[in-house]
């Protein structure tokens, strides 16, 4: 089975995110896509982030209903903080029926030469690259890099963390069963 991974911290998950996932599971020949939600992203500060089962609850809530895409808490029982490259071979020896491709960002794109061992990702998958506004994609790599011709979003998790912690409604920015938990549960609205 060919599965693109869509690591995250999904903190929260917005349809910017669905989005992307839904249109690279109908167009780029993909049967699943898992968003896999990242504990601690080593690029990123940790401080910010919603307790990882809650994230990858949210992202539950989120997919309901689509089989095409998967909510992937692999990288929990990994050493943190999470290495890409860990987490493919992971996947890899308890999945080797299955091809691994990674979906990313044209920031993370452009910044894949911090990433530990990334030239060994490069030359083993294959990268589906959505666009970044204020981001080009990097000439100078090596590897089998697909980049897609789709709108550029520029909807992020912090501007809607922001946003609910100033009382605004962000209504169609998240899928509804996600702004209803967050709205029940006052995520965000304190403490960030």
């Amino acid at each position: 089975m060919k599965i693109a991974l869509f690591f995250g911290s999904y903190n929260p998950i917005h349809i910017g995110h669905l989005i992307i996932a839904n249109y690279i599971a109908e167009t780029q020949g993909i049967e699943k896509v898992w968003l896999v939600v990242s504990p601690h992203n080593p690029l990123k500060e940790q401080a910010s982030l919603l307790n990882e089962y809650d994230r990858l609850h949210l992202v539950n809530l989120a997919i309901d209903g689509n089989f095409k895409l998967k909510a992937s808490s692999v990288e929990f029982k990994l050493p943190k903080p999470s290495y890409t490259i860990d987490t493919l071979t992971h996947l890899k020896e308890m999945h080797p029926e299955h091809e691994f491709e990674l979906i990313m960002g044209g920031d993370n794109l452009a910044s894949i030469k911090k990433w530990k061992n990334y030239e060994i990702i490069l030359k083993n998958h294959p990268i589906i690259v959505y666009r970044r506004p204020g981001f080009d994609i990097p000439s100078d790599l090596k590897g089998n890099i697909r980049v897609l011709d789709v709108p550029l979003l520029e909807i992020s998790s912090s501007f809607i963390r922001d946003s609910i912690k100033n009382g605004l409604s962000m209504k169609y920015f998240l899928p509804e069963a996600v702004e209803k938990y967050i709205s029940e549960m006052s995520i965000f609205k304190s403490t960030l």
